[in-house]
């Protein structure tokens, strides 16, 4: 019997503001350089479109132009080069580079100055980067290569589906993805005439919103489909409480809504290989993992003791990651006895209170402000257990690295976190399931109780090896996320 066909294999333009290594800003930087390169990997021809900001020209060699675009007002003309994003020894990503020195030469955050407030001219720089992902994703493209799916990413790429919605010729279908729907990109309502959409797209089945316009409400009203960064986190935003104003939208599109769960770089991510760490480890050789906590110990001025549970953080110190929540239990969790390593940085109030909760507790909780890589890995390496009190959590990626470091993480039940984390309970140690613990309810108490049955397992050393090699043998890489995208790509194909 002839075998049947297979599935066509549709090219793929993914639009993001950002990607690592070149720049990154949170976990859409990870997911932007893993996610394609996995998707290449199961045969999937995905490219990349990013602004040219000052880090990703000077990161990227042998670039090349290839298309130039005149001035459209209000857009200036620029220039597409393309080049290969470097994503190790045997991996390469295809990506173009919207050159428009005007809009994105500019030192620090591609969406904030110095001062951290956003450029006044956001929506210009992120109009620019949907419009021409919308060209090359339609038959008005200069290139050769057409894409069969236009993949956009948050809010800065948001207007993309609607470019292509009021396309008259060919076009890529659309998907959009939620990394975090808090994020919108909110605008003043003329800003839609700017932008060349018409006045017709102004209106609550479109892009309007309270009376201005938002990007981000364009691509979940006009895209094909969207996507969020879990399934749990996909039914919550369809509620009031992390629907942003935007449930009622997306709950009438609800069968038009796939979670998937975000993969990590397992290459960066692996205690027995890990670079950044004085001591590699395994599952099977768990006993050097304790080399690693006595550095960090020792790094950050805590005292050295093998015995005492140390927990450690690493995230934007704000008030969705629960920070206030940590600050209430503090002088309880450093009472039962334990110690606490925080690296972060946010807002400035909450950086202060953790640097003076740290000067006022010395040897036994440590406060890193800013952002350091190899103390990210060593906190996941050394520390007990790793904290995630997120009042709302997309998705996440450190709970994911704390059970392959097997560092079991204690993390609020929301979003991604209960996707991915497995609550220590009888049933579920008794199972193998077990790799953490979810506290439900978002208030001190329930944290705090949470804490303290994380004191009592780690004192229970045949337990808490269990919960470590438990959580050491899951699979968080990418594979299964970029096949989940790929069969979306292939329902949408035109």
């Amino acid at each position: 019997m002839a075998r049947a066909p297979s599935a066509t294999l549709p090219g793929v333009l993914f639009i993001t503001p950002e990607v690592y290594p070149l720049l990154k800003t949170g976990g859409l930087g990870d997911v932007s350089a893993a996610l394609p390169a996995a998707l290449r990997e199961i045969k999937v021809d995905a490219r990349l479109l990013i602004p040219g900001y000052p880090q990703v020209l000077k990161g990227l060699k042998h670039k090349r132009k290839i298309a130039e675009f005149a001035a459209q007002p209000p857009f200036p003309p620029s220039i597409l080069l393309s080049a290969k994003l470097p994503l190790g020894a045997s991996a390469s990503v295809p990506i173009f580079i919207i050159d428009c020195p005007i809009l994105y030469q500019r030192e620090g955050s591609p969406y904030v100055n110095a001062a951290g407030h956003n450029w006044p001219d956001n929506a210009l720089r992120f109009g620019l980067l949907s419009k021409i992902g919308a060209i090359l994703a339609s038959d008005a493209s200069p290139l050769a290569w057409r894409p069969r799916i236009a993949h956009c990413n948050d809010w800065q790429s948001g207007l993309v589906p609607a470019y292509l919605h009021f396309h008259q010729g060919k076009k890529a279908a659309s998907l959009m993805t939620i990394h975090n729907l808090a994020f919108q990109g909110i605008f003043p309502a003329d800003t839609i005439a700017q932008l060349g959409l018409p006045a017709t797209s102004f209106h609550i089945n479109g892009a309007e919103y309270y009376g201005g316009m938002s990007f981000l409400k364009a691509g979940l009203y006009y895209s094909d489909h969207i996507a969020t960064v879990s399934p749990t986190y996909a039914r919550e935003i369809q509620m009031e409480t992390l629907g942003f104003g935007m449930q009622g939208l997306l709950s009438a599109r609800r069968n038009h809504i796939s979670g998937i769960v975000n993969g990590i770089d397992t290459n960066d991510w692996d205690p027995a290989t890990d670079p950044d760490i004085p001591r590699n480890y395994s599952a099977n050789k768990l006993a050097a993992k304790a080399a690693n906590k006595r550095a960090l110990q020792q790094l950050l001025g805590l005292t050295i003791d093998p015995g005492i549970p140390l927990f450690g953080a690493v995230s934007r110190l704000t008030y969705q990651k629960g920070y206030d929540l940590l600050l209430e239990v503090a002088a309880q969790l450093t009472g039962l006895p334990a110690q606490l390593a925080i690296l972060g940085s946010g807002e400035a109030m909450l950086e202060q209170e953790l640097t003076t909760l740290a000067k006022n507790n010395p040897g036994k909780i440590a406060v890193h402000i800013g952002f350091d890589e190899k103390l990210s890995h060593l906190i996941e390496a050394g520390a007990d257990s790793f904290l995630m009190p997120s009042r709302f959590e997309p998705c996440g990626l450190n709970q994911m690295y704390s059970q392959r470091y097997g560092t079991p993480p204690l993390v609020h039940a929301t979003g991604g976190l209960v996707d991915t984390v497995v609550d220590c309970t009888p049933a579920t140690l008794a199972d193998g399931s077990a790799s953490g613990f979810l506290f439900f309810d978002m208030t001190a108490d329930s944290f705090l109780d949470a804490i303290r049955r994380v004191t009592v397992a780690y004192n229970n050393k045949s337990v808490w090896y269990r919960l470590m090699k438990n959580g050491m043998a899951k699979d968080f890489g990418w594979r299964s996320s970029a096949a989940a995208y790929r069969k979306i790509y292939l329902s949408l194909r035109s």
